[in-house]
């Protein structure tokens, strides 16, 4: 794979689940990295297709590893769950049916009026381990089909309203002390096959939710010269697709779920760069900030 020399980089995206973290344990260095784009006051973002957890448990298990984050209603921190949100006020949505943790769910129905007493409008699922069964696919997929019992007495046809979203369509991912494990990807697969529609993703690598993350870096303010760069594990989910659309600079970690071969794979669109760990990169990226600030 040809080596391309890497531009000046303005801020980055970073992914967690495989970059930052496998499981409840940082990737080596990790902490200190992160510390030290913090006190250089580099800017970043997290950006996280995590959807097995709330993005409060997210933000808890980060601390509980050592990382210094901001908490709460931060912009530092993009989910997918956040873009659930935005979608479920946005469309006006009143009774999604959800294939999410409880507490994923909990926090999507926060975000608007959930009423139990109306026909099914939506069908949304992220990595809920427990939920993927015969029964609860199949009541997705008689949602989806206008065939479910809330939506005998509805006078609209539900069969083209009802969306199928999905949180992301990570094929598997990286299960901490187990190797890897199947994703979200298959199950939301076999609902577009047997419903013969495509499911709309909101979380990484839609172009929206990256264009989403980089307003907020853009909003504050941050020097507009150079590319912003997105890390990540995985070369399909963490930097393809809208990371391709928007010419981020690609980087692909060898941790997480990362595979030998991963990067040159037939059909894949190879990484800009290829870096052992997240901390590995990080020193190549401030030396060349301090290398930079030094020339000028």
């Amino acid at each position: 794979m040809a080596v391309r020399s890497a531009p000046k980089i303005r801020a980055l995206l970073i992914d967690i689940s495989g970059t930052l973290l496998i499981g409840s344990m940082p990737t080596q260095r990790a902490v200190q990295a992160l510390a030290e784009l913090r006190r250089c006051g580099f800017p970043f973002r997290f950006c996280s297709n995590t959807s097995k957890e709330s993005t409060s448990v997210l933000q808890k298990r980060m601390l509980d590893a050592g990382f210094d984050m901001q908490t709460g209603e931060s912009q530092e921190l993009w989910t997918s769950l956040k873009a659930v949100q935005s979608l479920i006020r946005s469309r006006g949505l009143r009774r999604p049916y959800f294939l999410l943790s409880e507490s994923a769910k909990d926090e999507c129905i926060s975000a608007g009026m959930y009423e139990p007493n109306v026909p099914y409008d939506a069908v949304i699922v992220g990595l809920a381990p427990a939920l993927f069964d015969y029964d609860h696919l199949n009541t997705a997929f008689r949602i989806l089909v206008g065939e479910h019992d809330s939506q005998k007495r509805c006078d609209e046809d539900p069969k083209a309203s009802i969306p199928l979203i999905a949180l992301h369509k990570a094929r598997y991912i990286e299960s901490s002390g187990h190797g890897l494990a199947l994703g979200p990807g298959p199950f939301v697969a076999a609902l577009e096959n047997a419903t013969e529609r495509e499911a709309e993703v909101l979380g990484k690598p839609s172009k929206a939710f990256f264009q989403t993350v980089i307003e907020s870096l853009d909003c504050e303010g941050h020097d507009s010269e150079g590319c912003i760069a997105v890390i990540g594990d995985d070369i399909q989910t963490d930097l393809g697709g809208g990371a391709i659309d928007l010419c981020l600079w690609r980087i692909l970690v060898k941790t997480g779920k990362y595979r030998p071969g991963d990067e040159s794979r037939d059909g894949i669109y190879p990484p800009d760069e290829v870096c052992d760990s997240f901390a590995d990169f990080v020193d190549r990226l401030l030396s060349a900030h301090v290398a930079r600030s030094s020339k000028q």
